[in-house]
């Protein structure tokens, strides 16, 4: 960002606001430029990833903030939110893995409808990787909803990557065990923690399986098929998470989607190389280093246009 970006952003006030939950209420963050600015709600990615983009596995930064400030500088409003059972939203449920994309759907829903008593008449919905999922199964009720910007959101199911990422990682044997759970739990069974390599052991926890069968049977690609919502595709090239085949699978299903692939970005939106893995890991967690700004502007250039 500019100087006078960062000045315009430092100078739009970020508005705590919550909404309903199951048990308690869920809590985010609003950040708006003006009445009049087109919105988006910014849906988080998997596991404990927090309204602002960080994760106390090790993700450090506020990708999302960053990604919202740098918004608000061109005129778009963006709402944080924290999953439901997470963070500011840990009231709303008692276990936060008892949760299923359905759940997060309708918890988009009551977004959106805070949105409109703030005189935003539709709003637009950005996913950020697993949050793409969700941003897809809210939009097949597309009532309030502007369109779609999916965010380096996977084109396939889960298990398709889960085998496209870890076999490169992981020895043969390693790998022919895995690939049993992977499977397992695609046929919607549940995976005997005993089967599985000790270093997955937290991937396939039995806590969490039932989440996993439930992105395992969801087609994202046919998702966006059954929706005419505006789509804006944003994939960088060196994601090792999310592949350049996942937005092209997307981008395939909905020809007249809007396709922007981001050169030197990895799955953070963070400058990296795609043939150093270990350096590119690294970028998570270096809370100094800042999201390409080519994200901000092609989003920020598609929702205006679409108005």
């Amino acid at each position: 960002m500019t100087l006078i970006a960062i000045a315009v952003a430092a100078a739009i006030a970020a508005a705590e606001v919550t909404i309903p939950g199951p048990k308690g209420p869920l809590a985010g963050t609003l950040i708006d430029p003006g009445h009049h600015a087109p919105a988006l709600i910014l849906i988080p990615g998997s596991g404990p990833t927090d309204r602002n983009g960080d994760n106390p596995l090790g993700v450090k930064g506020g990708v999302y903030r960053q990604l919202a400030d740098q918004l608000a500088a061109k005129g778009v409003a963006t709402l944080l939110i924290d999953k439901r059972g997470m963070f500011g939203s840990k009231a709303a449920i008692a276990d936060a893995n008892a949760v299923r994309l359905t759940d997060y759907a309708t918890d988009i829903a009551g977004w959106a409808a805070l949105m409109k008593q703030r005189g935003k008449p539709c709003v637009w919905l950005a996913g950020h990787s697993e949050g793409g999922l969700v941003a897809l199964l809210a939009a097949q009720k597309p009532k309030g909803i502007c369109g779609l910007v999916l965010l380096a959101s996977p084109g396939r199911p889960l298990g398709a990557l889960l085998r496209e990422q870890l076999k490169p990682q992981l020895p043969p044997a390693m790998m022919a065990a895995t690939e049993t759970a992977i499977a397992t739990l695609e046929k919607g069974s549940k995976v005997d923690p005993a089967t599985v390599p000790a270093p997955l052991a937290s991937l396939f926890n039995p806590a969490v399986q039932g989440f996993l069968t439930d992105l395992m049977r969801t087609d994202p690609a046919k998702l966006a098929a059954s929706t005419k919502l505006p789509m804006l595709i944003v994939q960088g090239d060196a994601d090792l998470q999310v592949r350049l085949a996942d937005a092209k699978a997307l981008a395939a299903a909905r020809p007249d989607a809007t396709l922007v692939v981001v050169p030197g970005v990895n799955h953070l939106w963070k400058p990296a190389k795609a043939d150093d893995r270990a350096a590119n890991l690294a970028t998570y967690a270096d809370a100094k280093l800042a999201i390409d700004p080519a994200v901000a502007t092609a989003v920020a250039a598609f929702v205006k246009r679409k108005r």
